[in-house]
C-alpha cells in the first residue's frame, strides 16, 4: 500500500535529516586542535590514574656510606 505524504511532512523530514546530519558531524569532530594537545591530555589522564610515579632522587652519599659499612663488616669476619 502506498502512503501519500504532504509537502509539509516531507519538509519536516528533511529538516530533521539535516539536524541529524549536523549532530553527527559534531559528534565525529575531534576535541583537540592538534596532536600535542591530545598527547598532553593522555599523559594528564594517566598521571591522574597513578600510572606515572614521581621520580625518586638518588642519594649517592648514602649508598656510598652503606657500601663502606658493608665492606668493613665483611673484612672483619
Amino acid at each position: 500500500m502506498i502512503q501519500w505524504r504532504t509537502v509539509q511532512q516531507v519538509e519536516a523530514d528533511l529538516v530533521a535529516l539535516r539536524a541529524s546530519a549536523e549532530r553527527a558531524g559534531c559528534a565525529l569532530a575531534c576535541l583537540f586542535s592538534s596532536s600535542d594537545e591530545f598527547e598532553a591530555a593522555v599523559i594528564k589522564a594517566r598521571r591522574a590514574a597513578g600510572m606515572f610515579r614521581p621520580v625518586r632522587k638518588r642519594r649517592p652519599l648514602r649508598a656510598g656510606v652503606l657500601t663502606l659499612i658493608l665492606a668493613a663488616v665483611f673484612l672483619m669476619l
